[in-house]
């Protein structure tokens, strides 16, 4: 099993990523970004939203890793839709993180408050800010999250770059087979966020019994569950950052990978693209 995976345009990216959702701007979240990348993380994801970039970026510069040896996600957010507004969003985001380029720039969401009723419009315009964005060197590969094949379709439509990743929810109990299919057969990765369910999942029985039988963590065995399935998932647990990456020596036998396909109480945000209001 391979560490990384080659996008459609050709650039590889991280088989593991170490996210910095939830965490607050300010020290605590540049040191775990710095131990992150110091531990062997070279997939760092971030957003906007998250209101930390600077943080982040600190963290970045501090762990002394060659920028070209790093790979960096950023999300534009709903309210940032548009063009005129997405190349100030870019600006502003390669500003805090103090980066030239970027090597994955994400649409947070297909649908945001604001644009319900014209949102085919909206991400239109957003798309061909991230395409000349793109020309310009400011983002290396360009890509959606939370897509489903109906908001995929209309972007296709007009796009003239096609999307190189997705970033879904998915974990066990979440699988999203329609889109993960979708995404496959148009050579558009799948990225998993919440790939441990908030930790819900890890208190599951099937999953511990799973884990006792590798005699790994519950983390390690469900993220090695998620790479198995071709998709990169994203862990945010400072805790556990050496835990989390260490999920490379073994692979779980087609049984047991079943047995983790089989789970229903996994736990789940409840967010639908379709009708979130923000």
């Amino acid at each position: 099993m391979s560490d990384s995976h080659v996008l459609n345009n050709g650039f590889n990216i991280p088989a593991i990523g170490f996210g910095t959702f939830r965490t607050a701007a300010g020290k605590d979240t540049e040191e775990s970004v710095t131990a992150a990348i110091r531990a062997g993380y070279r997939l760092i994801d971030g957003a906007a939203a998250y209101q930390n970039e600077q943080s982040v970026g600190l963290g970045i510069r501090n762990a002394s890793v060659r920028r070209e040896d790093l790979f960096i996600t950023s999300k534009l957010w709903n309210k940032e839709k548009g063009y005129d507004p997405t190349i100030k969003a870019v600006e502003k985001t390669l500003s805090d993180l103090q980066l030239a380029y970027l090597d994955l720039y994400l649409i947070h969401w297909p649908i945001g408050k604001g644009f319900k009723d014209r949102w085919k419009a909206v991400n239109r315009e957003t798309w061909r800010a991230f395409e000349e964005l793109a020309v310009a060197g400011k983002i290396r590969s360009l890509g959606v999250s939370n897509f489903r094949p109906h908001h995929l379709d209309a972007l296709l439509e007009h796009a003239k770059i096609q999307p190189a990743v997705n970033q879904i929810e998915f974990h066990p109990g979440e699988l999203q087979p329609e889109t993960v299919k979708y995404c496959q057969e148009h050579k558009i990765l799948v990225e998993a966020w919440a790939p441990l369910s908030n930790g819900a999942i890890l208190k599951n029985a099937d999953v511990l019994n799973v884990a006792d039988k590798y005699h790994k963590s519950a983390a390690q065995v469900v993220l090695r569950w998620i790479i198995q399935k071709g998709i990169v998932p994203k862990s945010i647990t400072p805790s556990r950052i050496r835990e989390n990456l260490d999920v490379f020596a073994f692979a779980l036998q087609a049984e047991d990978v079943a047995v983790l396909d089989r789970v229903t109480d996994g736990g789940s945000s409840g967010l639908d693209p379709d009708l979130v209001d923000f």
